[in-house]
């Protein structure tokens, strides 16, 4: 072999050696999956603590992201910077009116008492009517500030009559403790913080379900990933179908799992998660929730319903039609789960 036969030869051979490297680069990077959470006492907190994404989600390494809000989980799915996330029902209904390609799969829990508005005991705030003129703090695009605002119309108050401020939970639970405001509608562990801090609940979201004010965490998946790997997926929701049956089989275990992932006494984390709807997979592959494959349930229009909420405050621009709140809502993955 000539001295540039054998050049030219060990050039190709380098770059086919260049070429299956980048590949296999890319191929590590695929086999990822990444997970926005919050702190939140639900179904994705047992799987965290317990590790059932990592014993069965096989091929793939599972990654997780912690967020201070729903807004920012939105950020991180839009930018494609996590393929599955938890946020909560009013963010999701502003998500789908913006256009994000994701799709609901599963309720991780339905909001009770764990979100509230506490004020000050010394605050004079007694009832809803004496939040006139009061400093006000809430997440904006939470499911805290649509049911804050819902609370105050269903009891006749102009929310601008509320000095309401933006804030992330660590910013409110410091200015609560600066004395800068007189309240906050906020969930746990800032709930409990500020409870202890000096706080009375005014109001809980799960008094406001009765008035058909309903708000859920739930947890979405951006269609694209769920394309490429529906068996992730799959494997996915099946960890949080048995997180359920661990609470409500053996809630000890459950409770002594999120105490570990938190960091929070046993206690305290069973009340947290005795102020949450917890539903099973029946329930939730039912018309009253997420419904079945190609038929959505009606938790599609209570997307709906939030979002012209949001559009009627002026907090999104526009609406889209019924259907494409049908189509992110999808029961498709528990069913596959179930019917095995």
């Amino acid at each position: 072999m000539s001295k540039v036969i054998r050049k030219f030869f060990l050039l190709g051979v380098l770059l086919v050696l260049a070429l299956a490297g980048a590949g296999c680069g890319k191929q590590s990077e695929d086999a990822v999956v990444n997970i926005g959470y919050q702190v939140i006492p639900n179904t994705e907190a047992i799987v965290k603590s317990k590790g059932w994404h990592e014993e069965t989600i096989q091929g793939m390494e599972v990654k997780w992201h912690s967020f201070d809000s729903g807004r920012d989980v939105n950020t991180a799915l839009a930018s494609g910077s996590i393929d599955i996330g938890l946020l909560g029902s009013t963010l999701v209904a502003n998500g789908i009116s913006e256009g994000l390609d994701y799709q609901v799969i599963w309720i991780a829990d339905v909001i009770g008492a764990n979100e509230a508005l506490v004020v000050k005991k010394d605050s004079g705030i007694n009832s809803m009517e004496d939040l006139k003129g009061k400093k006000i703090a809430v997440t904006f695009g939470s499911t805290t500030q649509y049911t804050l605002l819902s609370g105050l119309k269903a009891n006749g108050i102009d929310p601008g009559e509320v000095n309401i401020l933006d804030m992330q939970p660590p910013d409110m639970l410091a200015a609560w403790t600066r004395g800068d405001i007189d309240g906050g509608y906020v969930w746990h562990p800032t709930l409990q913080k500020m409870v202890d801090d000096q706080g009375q609940i005014l109001i809980t979201s799960g008094d406001l379900v009765e008035k058909g004010i309903v708000t859920a965490d739930v947890i979405v998946v951006r269609n694209e990933f769920a394309k490429q790997h529906p068996e992730v997926v799959k494997e996915y929701i099946a960890s949080q179908i048995r997180a359920v049956e661990l609470y409500r089989d053996n809630p000890e275990e459950a409770i002594a799992a999120v105490s570990k992932e938190f960091n929070i006494g046993q206690e305290e984390a069973g009340t947290m998660m005795k102020e949450l709807i917890w539903l099973s997979a029946e329930e939730q592959a039912s018309s009253q929730y997420l419904g079945a494959t190609n038929q959505p349930g009606k938790f599609a229009a209570v997307l709906e319903d939030t979002a012209h909420f949001l559009k009627n405050q002026s907090l999104i621009k526009s609406v889209p039609s019924p259907d494409a709140f049908h189509k992110a809502v999808s029961g498709e993955y528990i069913e596959k789960v179930t019917n095995e």
